[in-house]
């Protein structure tokens, strides 16, 4: 079993930046692709971005490329979404998650991110 805890969230202008973290315990961290959803009010939740094991491929959903970054940390079991250039259509609870391959076995319990325009 692995536990992920999310970090990070907050309320920001529309321009501003955030860089959430996600933390995990329990498992091997560096055996998961670790990835980053989002969940805005009365929408489905979405991918944002991923990262594969080693860290070196990484993933993004076309509305957050090149504003948005992943990244990991597997000597501290974290990884790592800087968020840039903030828009108030980013304003979602943000999930961590975590894959053997690519569907996510385990998922963290959410941080809000909330952009002011």
């Amino acid at each position: 079993q692995v536990n992920l805890v999310e970090s990070g969230g907050g309320l920001v202008q529309a321009g501003g930046s955030l860089r959430l973290s996600c933390t995990a315990s329990g498992g091997t961290f560096s055996r998961y692709r670790m990835s980053w959803f989002r969940q805005a009010p009365g929408k489905e939740r979405e991918f944002v971005a991923a990262v594969k094991s080693g860290g070196g491929t990484t993933y993004y959903a076309d509305a957050v490329k090149g504003r948005f970054t992943i990244s990991r940390d597997n000597a501290k079991n974290t990884v790592y979404l800087q968020m840039n250039s903030l828009k108030p259509e980013d304003t979602a609870v943000y999930y961590c998650a975590a894959a053997v391959v690519t569907t996510p076995n385990y998922w963290g319990q959410g941080t809000q991110v909330t952009v002011s325009s």
